[in-house]
């Protein structure tokens, strides 16, 4: 039942991003910058930063609707926003080296990994 919910958040959460980065990126037509991009990312961390707390202070949506809802819709929606809660918690928790190795891990390696995608696509599809 799990896994189905998640399923479906995922889905929810993908459509929501596609319509609301669209969106955004339209009224900003004179731009080449992410804006629909930013907006996603700043929309699904004030999400979670809202609904982890409350998680965690009420103990509410555990089991399948945390799942539901974390990893289906704000995983759909943007993965950035549970990047960016591992973060703060890790901050609140007093772990500021864990927190910034993370920050500076995954903006470099995912970076790097897009980077090293990109070339390997480059030289096997170029060579067809």
């Amino acid at each position: 039942m799990k896994v189905l919910a998640v399923g479906f958040g995922g889905f929810l959460g993908a459509v929501s991003r596609y319509l609301l980065s669209g969106l955004a990126q339209s009224v900003f037509k004179s731009t080449t910058y992410p804006v629909g991009t930013l907006t996603i990312n700043i929309i699904g961390c004030l999400t979670i930063g809202v609904l982890s707390e409350l998680a965690e202070s009420r103990g509410i949506l555990a089991g399948t609707s945390g799942a539901f809802l974390f990893i289906g819709v704000l995983g759909g929606f943007t993965t950035f926003s549970a990047f960016s809660n591992e973060t703060a918690v890790l901050l609140r928790d007093g772990e500021s080296v864990h927190a910034a190795v993370s920050v500076v891990s995954h903006v470099v390696l995912c970076l790097v990994a897009v980077w090293v995608g990109r070339m390997a696509a480059h030289a096997v599809w170029s060579q067809a």
